[in-house]
């Protein structure tokens, strides 16, 4: 490792996801995800490793915000793609959960994901937006986002959720 690669660490901590899971027992989506938003409830771990958070948050809709930043990169020096996909992931999977009722969970059933531009550390904070587009007794799809501060695509993307009902 050369000196000046030496100073490039990071540091991640992160809150129990069982008590988080726990936490959401007997709410609706919309009031779990309220209680993350308010600081009330940990972010997810995943949320604290790769650095983003659920920034803004209605019935049917969610927006996470990130700063793409070095320790995001891949081998060929742009963000790892990985990065759009986990927030895409991440914003239409909570869309979905707001509008579930207490008791009923998801999962991503499928996600089908276009990259239209390389983000980098120079892109600065972009939002990936989402909202439901449909939900029905054991399905529920959405769409999604990634746009910088002027409003440019980087990604966008569509995804299948199945809902668990209790």
């Amino acid at each position: 490792m050369s000196d000046e690669n030496a100073g490039r660490t990071r540091t991640v901590s992160w809150e129990d996801p069982r008590a988080l899971a726990e936490a959401a027992r007997g709410l609706t989506g919309l009031e779990f995800l309220r209680k993350v938003v308010s600081g009330e409830l940990p972010r997810p771990p995943i949320s604290a490793l790769m650095n983003f958070g659920l920034a803004e948050l209605e019935e049917g809709r969610a927006v996470f915000t990130v700063e793409p930043a070095e320790y995001h990169y891949n081998p060929i020096g742009v963000v790892h793609g990985g990065l759009a996909a986990t927030l895409l992931d991440s914003a239409m999977g909570c869309a979905v959960h707001s509008v579930l009722p207490a008791g009923a969970g998801y999962t991503t059933l499928e996600i089908k994901v276009n990259f239209v531009r390389a983000l980098t550390a120079e892109t600065g904070e972009v939002r990936c937006e989402a909202r439901v587009i449909h939900v029905g007794g054991r399905t529920a799809t959405a769409e999604g986002k990634v746009l910088d501060a002027s409003g440019k695509l980087y990604a966008h993307a569509t995804t299948t959720c199945i809902i668990f009902r209790g």
